[in-house]
């Protein structure tokens, strides 16, 4: 009950603070970015005057009308800031948290990059790029840096919003740090990688408010195309005037139209509806990506992102678990399984890597070896080391050795024994298959193979199934040799594999998809991975990644999740979707509200023009004022679409384009026709028009 309170407050303070901030952006200065809603404020200006005007002297019409056109007028520039204002709102939230977490420390600047030296202690605000630090347990990481010296676990969930700490170290793929962060154990020595005002904390601050956010190429071009419509309407209605002048006057019948009247027809004419909604439609979609963790550096890589049509995915961590896990126990010819996998449990159960347990739970799971008391055994247990690469036991007059199959060859050949050409064809038929053999040997004589797999996550294939019939190419990028890798791709689903993939060869992959016209998505994490990163068009970098990772991409992804390029991908597609099927309801819309408008604005001075009034509409100014009601109230209707985007499908382009015809194009005709009848019943009831 307390949170779902809580959650309401926030709610509501995002509510008041969105209907100041829609006030304050009818400054003309902000207008003015925006050509189609700054003729919308130009005309509500120049209504509100004629309506001052019919106050103090006769007006060019009844003053009641010209305040309500006035009026509404008002609040379809007032509706649109509001939808705009509202998604920035929400970053701006998400940017006071971030605030929340960024305080001044007290830094231990080192003269140079040893942990011995003596440090001076300095305020955060005075380090520079390139600064040594000391940080050590329980200290607040001052500035983002890379660890030059040390390993510690370090809490980052100021900033991923992940409360399970993390190891980072000097020399890897895990040595970038963010300032803001607490180290939990141990010590590091950072080499501090940015100056004050400039670390990640604050790019996230400046990227997050909407207000900072550039516009991208097609939202230009979009604006520029309604810009282009506007001018257009723009000068037929300024033409429209002396023309009804001119044919009252030849005529000598009817009345000219009315200032009033060309201004609500100019506004429900050109495509105020997704004008207003434009910018928050591009707010809202880097506003997705927030929620989900992930840092675009730019509008232009959200957007990018949904044009996307080939994705590069690290086979380790994405495609696969990340972890070899025993799949299997394939025995001697004189050998039982059972006793294979119990010789292979014992020697595994000081074995704490991850492929140690799978063994342990796998013959656990299939033949019910559990409950085994280690102190009973009495074993003494010999643990893996990289020169052995083997591990075992020696127990009750028996020894127990499980390792590499080359190992274990050599071990039981000092013994005065051999491998079976049997145990050498499982072998062999493993490796060709993409997986990892293991022998155990009991007593100098090999019993038989384990066989270890990276395992293919759960659904991965129908996801790539399912980006095919979008039109993207997946592609797995994998150090692994070319068997492995196209048993792991065929297992997983992808199109096509990079094998003992280097920088060298990830680059000109990228560039040859380039040179064809696609356009390329991929994630990395080390530093090895800068050069494609830097070339991608889609370029997301683990936060876990190194410094020159994350300088390359060009999206950063907080939770360092991999898989999190598919989501990407999505979330880009579906801004796209969203601004397109506004688009069509939008220009639709436009269309239908022509003859509800056009009848009516003109019937005055051509009244036969009334025999077009099809809707039966009251009368002219109810008909008027009903359509310029309905322009600004369908602004309001469309604001939730506009910010949490129409639903996701993974369909292909041609029938996108077919459901947003039918759906987005149908519906915005029918609309306004049951809209603009409804108000104009509304209005004629309470006796307004």
């Amino acid at each position: 009950m307390t949170q779902t309170k809580t959650q309401a407050q926030i709610k509501q303070a995002l509510y008041r603070r969105a209907i100041v901030d829609a006030f304050r952006k009818l400054d003309p200065r902000w207008q003015v970015r925006n050509p189609v809603m700054f003729v919308v404020e130009v005309g509500s200006l120049l209504t509100t005057g004629l309506f001052i005007q019919a106050l103090t002297s006769q007006g060019e019409a009844p003053g009641s009308f010209i305040f309500a056109v006035s009026a509404w007028l008002w609040f379809t520039v007032v509706f649109a800031n509001f939808a705009e204002a509202l998604a920035e709102g929400r970053g701006k939230a998400q940017a006071e948290a971030l605030r929340k977490t960024r305080r001044e420390t007290i830094a231990k600047k080192l003269a140079r990059p040893d942990r011995t030296a003596k440090y001076v202690e300095n305020p955060s605000t005075l380090l520079r790029k390139g600064d040594f630090l000391l940080v050590q347990a329980g200290d607040v990481i001052p500035a983002d840096g890379e660890i030059v010296a040390g390993v510690a676990s370090v809490d980052e969930s100021a900033v991923t919003g992940e409360s399970a700490p993390v190891i980072r170290e000097s020399g890897g793929d895990r040595s970038a740090v963010t300032g803001g962060t607490r180290v939990l154990s141990d010590w590091l020595v950072v080499r501090v990688s940015a100056n004050p005002g400039e670390s990640f904390l604050d790019r996230m601050i400046g990227l997050i408010e909407g207000a900072k956010r550039q516009k991208t190429p097609n939202e230009i071009a979009l604006n520029i195309l309604l810009a282009g419509f506007t001018i257009i309407f723009l000068l037929v209605c300024v033409t429209l005037l002396p023309y009804s002048f001119f044919s009252v006057r030849v005529a000598g019948q009817g009345t000219p139209i009315t200032i009033t009247v060309l201004v609500a027809l100019l506004v429900c004419l050109i495509p105020t509806t997704i004008g207003g909604l434009l910018s928050a439609i591009g707010i809202a979609g880097m506003d997705r990506l927030i929620r989900r963790n992930v840092i675009a550096l730019s509008g232009r890589a959200v957007e990018a992102a949904g044009d996307v049509d080939v994705l590069l995915l690290d086979k380790t961590g994405t495609i696969t678990l990340g972890n070899r896990m025993a799949t299997d126990f394939i025995p001697a010819p004189s050998v039982s399984a059972v006793e294979l996998a119990d010789a292979a449990q014992i020697a595994s159960l000081s074995d704490e890597t991850p492929e140690g347990r799978s063994i342990v739970v796998l013959a656990k799971e299939k033949y019910g070896l559990r409950g085994r008391d280690v102190a009973a055994l009495g074993a003494e247990f010999i643990p893996f080391t990289a020169q052995t690469r083997m591990s075992g036991a020696n127990f009750g007059g028996h020894t127990i050795r499980k390792g590499a199959p080359d190992a274990i060859t050599t071990y039981v050949k000092t013994n005065g024994n051999g491998v079976s050409p049997e145990i050498e064809e499982i072998i062999e038929r493993i490796a060709r298959s993409g997986g990892t053999p293991l022998s155990v040997a009991r007593d100098g004589q090999v019993m038989g193979v384990i066989h270890l797999k990276d395992v293919v996550k759960g659904g991965i294939k129908e996801r790539f199934a399912q980006l095919r019939r979008m039109g993207i190419k997946t592609v797995m990028i994998t150090g692994d040799n070319p068997l492995t890798a196209a048993a792991i791709a065929a297992e997983a689903g992808v199109d096509d594999f990079l094998a003992q993939a280097t920088p060298e060869a990830k680059l000109k992959l990228i560039r040859e998809y380039q040179t064809g016209g696609r356009l390329v998505a991929m994630t990395g994490d080390g530093t090895n991975d800068a050069p494609a990163l830097a070339q991608a068009d889609v370029a997301v970098a683990m936060n876990t990644g190194t410094q020159p990772a994350r300088e390359a991409a060009n999206m950063v992804d907080l939770d360092s999740n991999p898989t999190k390029l598919l989501e990407i991908v999505e979330i880009g597609k579906q801004l796209l979707m969203t601004r397109g099927a506004l688009t069509t309801f939008s220009i639709a819309n436009d269309v239908a509200k022509y003859f509800a408008i056009i009848p009516a604005a003109f019937a005055s001075t051509y009244p036969v023009l009334e025999t077009l009034n099809f809707m039966r509409l009251d009368t002219p100014e109810s008909a008027i004022l009903s359509a310029v009601i309905f322009n600004a109230l369908i602004i309001i209707a469309l604001i939730p679409l506009a910010l949490h985007g129409v639903p996701y499908r993974p369909v292909g382009a041609a029938q996108l384009l077919r459901d947003n015809l039918l759906i987005y194009g149908v519906g915005g005709l029918i609309a306004p026709f049951i809209g603009i009848k409804l108000i104009d019943l509304i209005l004629v009831g309470l006796g307004l028009a």
